[in-house]
């Protein structure tokens, strides 16, 4: 149970620094981050592999480059939805 709330909270905080880093607002709040944390941590293992510091069956760096994708794709079809309404 410990393991799946670190998973919680490492995932919302890669979230958080991708949005962070981006300058852009994960649609979501909290729940948003941690979606974008986790997801965005099994693009970025899919798209580069497992290296680098391992926290909590995160890899740092290619968790943080796959949020930052999922939050830009995300933001880009928003936007672009917001302008088509």
């Amino acid at each position: 149970m410990m393991s799946f709330i670190w998973f919680l909270i490492i995932g919302g905080i890669l979230g958080w620094l991708a949005g962070v880093i981006l300058g852009k607002d994960v649609p979501g709040g909290i729940i948003g981050n941690i979606i974008a944390g986790i997801v965005g941590s099994w693009i970025g293992s899919m798209l580069l592999g497992n290296w680098g510091w391992r926290v909590s069956d995160f890899y740092v760096f290619p968790a943080l480059i796959g949020a930052i994708v999922l939050i830009f794709v995300v933001s880009f079809i928003l936007r672009s939805m917001r302008k088509a309404a």
